[in-house]
């Protein structure tokens, strides 16, 4: 099989997808739908989230391994830090690759129970994530993928000290960097740039780094979005969206349209991989898929393009 970064450099208008673990049986029959819908569309690999603290790693083994066994579609599975020892992570990574699992993202991840709260380390853990990516990379993985923010993380002091984390992370051994979802196209263009010319000032090549986009179909979902970004959304994407929050039709028109002109502004910058929030549904990742032109050829089960 081809590597994923390797996937990517090659990939020219494509796409990424993010799933969730469901915890409910018809959530994830609904969820399988949606899957399958999207097989469909060739994405270049579908990650699958790890939730708050790492409460939900059974269901990112299992939903990731079904993926890798039953579908065409890459699995990036996600791994957290939070609130496990080293010997733990270790058994989620053996976990993930006897389940055809070979490629993660690494995460420091949030706080059990509240993302503000203080991160506060496994006595019997890791710090960072770039000791995560360096565990996973001796452990066996094909690629490592790591987080990056277009605002910051939050328990960065500035944008200069966040972009020396993030460099910290690939001299690691990561092969790709996966954007935060960013609500102003804006935000993403300059963390490319900062990467870009920290990762030449330190000789190192260009790495695949990945833009989130969501579409926004419901009051809900930006809700979602704000807590997705730490932030709230710009003032000119709410002037366009607030008149529209008692209109459930009309706001979903409007959220799908913003996600289109990102979308499309994103492309005409160069960026040849959009990854794509699904919240565990098909129908506006298949719009955006659509009216962007970014499906591909399925890929056959051994990761070659379909004939």
């Amino acid at each position: 099989m081809s590597t994923l970064p390797g996937d990517l450099r090659a990939a020219r208008h494509r796409f990424s997808v993010e799933f969730s673990p469901a915890h409910e049986a018809d959530a994830a029959d609904r969820q399988w739908e949606a899957v399958r819908a999207l097989e469909g569309l060739g994405p270049v690999f579908a990650s699958v989230t790890y939730g708050a603290g790492g409460g939900s790693r059974d269901g990112t083994v299992d939903l990731a391994g079904r993926l890798a066994r039953e579908t065409a579609v890459r699995p990036l599975a996600h791994v957290t830090a939070v609130g496990q020892s080293t010997a733990d992570l270790r058994r989620v990574l053996d976990d993930l690759a006897a389940a055809g699992v070979h490629d993660v993202l690494a995460l420091r991840g949030d706080p059990d129970g509240d993302p503000d709260a203080v991160w506060v380390p496994h006595p019997d853990g890791l710090q960072h994530a770039d000791e995560l990516v360096r565990l996973a990379r001796g452990h066996g993985a094909s690629s490592v993928a790591v987080a990056a923010f277009p605002l910051g993380h939050p328990d960065s002091p500035d944008l200069d000290a966040d972009t020396r984390h993030l460099l910290g992370k690939l001299r690691a051994g990561a092969d790709l960097a996966v954007a935060q979802l960013s609500l102003d196209v804006e935000d993403f263009l300059r963390l490319r740039d900062r990467l870009a010319a920290a990762l030449a000032a330190d000789g190192l090549e260009p790495v695949p780094l990945l833009p989130g986009v969501l579409p926004l179909t419901s009051p809900r979902v930006l809700d979602v979005a704000e807590r997705l970004t730490g932030g709230p959304a710009p003032g000119w994407l709410r002037r366009r969206l607030g008149p529209l929050a008692e209109d459930a039709p009309a706001f979903r028109e409007e959220g799908l349209r913003l996600a289109l002109e990102s979308g499309r502004r994103l492309l005409r910058e160069g960026v040849e991989v959009l990854h794509l929030y699904s919240l565990n549904r098909a129908r506006a990742v298949t719009e955006l898929v659509g009216e962007l032109g970014l499906a591909g050829d399925r890929p056959a089960p051994d990761g070659s393009p379909a004939g």
